[in-house]
């Protein structure tokens, strides 16, 4: 039976650092290649636009009902009145993201019930919250994270409207 003897220990060759780093570098550089462009990333389905649009009328609603809010409980306006002009930003965020959109002539809004507008609010709050939360998950790019981030500080307002 022949003899077969065991590789001993090998060294690192200056050749052998080349070889493996221009293999790496060439990995690296096809998998950062090798990802969508950034507009195919941002292309708006037909699904995405309508679901954005609906989002748009979601934030209309909530502005809507900080000044329903407001006028029902002053003392809640002065409190929370930066929230307000906060949904207003966020509001014109989500137009200016969603194709062809265009402002409603009155931004709908319900009507607090009687006792305490504050909690209303928060319900109105927390309601926006999780459909823009939701709808953040069907969205690709700038829009995903767009809802994502009105949803998280709408969580914020609900904490502080608490």
């Amino acid at each position: 039976m022949p003899h077969t003897s065991l590789p001993g220990p090998r060294t690192l060759t200056r050749r052998t650092l080349l070889v493996a780093s221009a293999a790496g570098l060439a990995v690296v550089a096809t998998g950062c290649t090798s990802s969508s462009p950034v507009a195919e990333r941002d292309t708006v389905t037909g699904a995405q636009a309508s679901e954005l649009a609906e989002q748009v009328a979601v934030q209309e609603t909530l502005v809507g009902a900080y000044g329903a809010a407001f006028a029902a409980d002053p003392a809640l306006a002065a409190a929370a009145g930066s929230l307000a002009e906060q949904a207003g930003v966020q509001l014109d965020r989500l137009r200016d993201a969603a194709p062809g959109s265009t402002p409603s002539a009155t931004p709908p809004a319900g009507t607090p019930p009687p006792g305490d507008p504050r909690a209303w609010l928060r319900s109105q709050v927390a309601a926006a919250a999780s459909s823009h939360a939701d709808a953040a998950l069907e969205q690709t790019g700038a829009r995903a994270a767009l809802l994502g981030s009105i949803a998280a500080g709408l969580r914020g307002h609900e904490a502080r409207l608490a």
